[in-house]
């Protein structure tokens, strides 16, 4: 297969649009080196539903899912339209690969969406189509959809994007942006080795096979988005394009395809 527009990115705190950090600078200049494509399917971790849902509104609305940060987050917005046509036609996409997928004409865009892309996006020109986490469906059927959101993305100029978190243990976050803990800093490593092998069966029993797994993830929410990017790479490589911690023991990490790589690389030449 030909390499695809695969980004994976860990978002982090909902005040990372405020908050002065490496991952930060990093999606702000991440933006201005890469063309924009004609639109995105955005996975986000807080998109949790039973089984796959497309989100279909014309104009979705900015949620702000979250509580106690400052005023100023409060009041961003993120006007991003969204495709309901184009989303439908994605339905019917994955209906006939035989994957089951409900439209949610309303659905808005979550802090997983509009917080990262705010900065890699602060346009908001690019047309996003969000894309839940069937958190009830099984390892390989959530890469199976990765592989058909792929293909399609692909086909349609589209950047496929999934946006969660490679370690995601809020009960041992740190105070302050500090050293990770050992159990962090490997499980974020054997990430990276295994997305830039493309080794998708290691991925089927990640929860058992990745080092500290269980802890770096006690719900798994926050790692699905990245089991679809690795479907849709179908064992092409994710490479890392950003390693940093937040609150010392969240990761923010950043992964993309060789596609994006190879273009990033033309953008600094």
């Amino acid at each position: 297969m030909t390499t695809r527009q695969v980004l994976y990115l860990s978002h982090g705190s909902p005040d990372l649009s405020l908050t002065d950090h490496p991952a930060r600078t990093f999606l702000k200049e991440l933006g201005g080196r890469l063309p924009k494509p004609s639109g995105a399917l955005v996975s986000s971790a807080h998109f949790e539903t039973p089984g796959l849902v497309v989100g279909g509104a014309r104009q979705p609305e900015t949620w702000h899912d979250f509580h106690g940060f400052p005023d100023a987050l409060y009041r961003m917005r993120y006007p991003a339209p969204g495709m309901p046509e184009t989303a439908e036609r994605l339905v019917a996409a994955l209906a006939a690969s035989g994957i089951e997928a409900q439209l949610d004409p309303e659905r808005a865009l979550d802090h997983g969406i509009w917080s990262p892309l705010s900065l890699f996006w602060p346009q908001a020109d690019v047309p996003l189509i969000p894309i839940s986490v069937p958190t009830r469906m099984s390892t390989p059927a959530q890469l199976e959809i990765g592989v058909t959101l792929g293909r399609w993305a692909q086909q349609n100029d589209f950047m496929l994007i999934g946006s969660g978190a490679a370690t995601h243990n809020l009960g041992d976050r740190h105070f302050v942006h500090d050293a990770p803990d050992t159990w962090a800093r490997r499980f974020h490593d054997w990430v990276i080795d295994i997305a830039a092998r493309g080794d998708l069966k290691a991925m089927q029993d990640w929860q058992a096979a990745a080092p500290y797994a269980r802890y770096a993830h006690p719900t798994p929410e926050h790692f699905l988005p990245l089991l679809m990017c690795l479907g849709a790479m179908e064992g092409q490589p994710l490479h890392a394009l950003h390693e940093s911690f937040m609150y010392g023991n969240l990761s923010m990490l950043a992964l993309g395809s060789e596609d994006l790589t190879q273009r990033l690389d033309s953008a600094a030449a």
